[in-house]
């Protein structure tokens, strides 16, 4: 199972670029994180939110694998904790088709894309700017692969 994380915009700072790339490395052979970067809409006067969403659905949707498994990151979706993390792991390994996680843009994903999505999840109650999302989504994942695998990496 590969789990694609498919997110909107690029050129992250270097301390973000050099955290997702550690916690992709680490991550077991079986899964690997790969990350595809989507160009964000320009955000220009006038331009209607929906017609930005719309566009970078659009892009989001051409990046999917052939019958991935969808999951949307947003706030109104599922609060897991690392065990359910793990738990939710497995099972997406156990169906056998690969996994993307969408990460939206600066005004999240188009609505569309959420419903099209097998499930929502959500990070943090907390508002997060686009780069830490990354790294705190690789950092996640990675801590419940390691969690699946009796990796001493997690504490409980």
């Amino acid at each position: 199972m590969k789990l694609r994380v498919i997110c909107v915009g690029h050129r992250m700072p270097g301390w973000v670029d050099a955290g997702v790339e550690e916690f992709a490395r680490r991550m077991p052979r079986e899964s690997p994180l790969v990350f595809t970067e989507i160009k964000a809409e320009p955000r220009t006067q006038g331009k209607p939110v929906d017609a930005l969403l719309d566009a970078e659905r659009v892009r989001i949707e051409q990046a999917i694998p052939p019958r991935a498994r969808i999951v949307a990151l947003d706030e109104r979706g599922d609060d897991l904790t690392t065990v359910a993390l793990a738990d939710r792991l497995r099972r997406w390994r156990d169906g056998g088709d690969d996994v993307a996680l969408l990460i939206g843009g600066p005004d999240g994903l188009a609505p569309a894309l959420k419903a099209r999505a097998h499930e929502l999840i959500r990070l943090s109650s907390l508002t997060l700017p686009h780069a830490l999302a990354r790294l705190l989504l690789a950092e996640a994942l990675y801590r419940a692969a390691s969690l699946e695998s009796n990796h001493p990496y997690h504490r409980e």
